[in-house]
């Protein structure tokens, strides 16, 4: 399904898209019900004047300027104060992926190009791809200018939002660094080596998911719900007694797969 389409622009090329969304939501959703009775809660939108239940297509964006005082803005109002450029994906500049921290990423999609563009999407994505850069890019969606991230992949290109530096918080909690041997780094690096792969998404399973679904089936049939086996991790002496283990295990576990 086509999230939005629209136009990537650098110099003097114009380049049309869709977008699509690249995730989707695979959990299990619960639904909140009256302890007593086990009915469905339900949230109404009502009006804070009448009280009246209120549909949909019976509301409207409002700012409030003053003290219970609104100016309603529709849809329409918000597309028609954007310009063309403000439409499109206007690429600012090129950068080295690694240069962005992933806190600025926010939803990523994927994109493909439209009818008369797939030269230069083709072209775009081969020049990124060679030269190991993404583009950076602007454009406004809903009510506010969104920073992007042009990325492209050997299958296709990533469009990714960003936060913009405002709104990413400073880290939270600083602590003191402490002194570390070289013989503790470089038993950590020989764990780090030795627990090395190459990254396959479909390797990762959502487990949790799995066993809450088991659960569900459980309950449904009326047996009874048993407690999972605890698991021993055994004690940790000192650091590098758990460095040299792990690096053990890693390569045990290595061998056997």
């Amino acid at each position: 399904m086509i999230s939005r389409k629209s136009v990537i622009t650098f110099g003097m090329v114009a380049i049309p898209i869709a977008m699509f969304t690249a995730t989707q939501d695979n959990d299990i959703h619960f639904n909140q019900l009256h302890k007593e009775d086990n009915s469905r809660i339900r949230y109404k939108k009502s009006c804070a004047h009448c009280g009246k239940e209120i549909k949909g297509e019976d509301i409207v964006k409002g700012f409030e300027y003053d003290d219970d005082k609104y100016v309603v803005i529709t849809d329409e109002e918000i597309e028609k104060i954007k310009t063309e450029k403000e439409k499109s994906i206007q690429i600012l500049h090129f950068a080295q992926l690694n240069q962005i921290s992933p806190v600025y990423y926010e939803k990523t999609y994927q994109a493909a190009p439209e009818a008369g563009g797939e030269k230069a999407f083709e072209l775009l994505r081969s020049a990124l791809m060679a030269e190991q850069k993404i583009a950076i890019g602007k454009t406004v969606l809903g009510t506010k200018d969104t920073l992007m991230a042009i990325i492209p992949r050997e299958d296709g290109v990533l469009i990714s939002t960003m936060h913009y530096a405002d709104e990413v918080k400073a880290l939270q909690r600083q602590y003191n660094k402490p002194n570390i041997s070289e013989q503790e780094l470089g038993m950590a690096k020989m764990l780090i080596n030795s627990m090395d792969t190459p990254f396959d998404p479909s390797k990762y399973k959502d487990e949790y998911q799995t066993r809450l679904r088991e659960l569900i089936e459980t309950k449904i049939s009326g047996k009874e719900v048993v407690a999972a086996e605890p698991v021993s991790e055994g004690k940790v002496i000192d650091l590098m007694e758990a460095l040299r283990a792990s690096v053990e295990k890693a390569k045990t576990d290595k061998e056997t797969a």
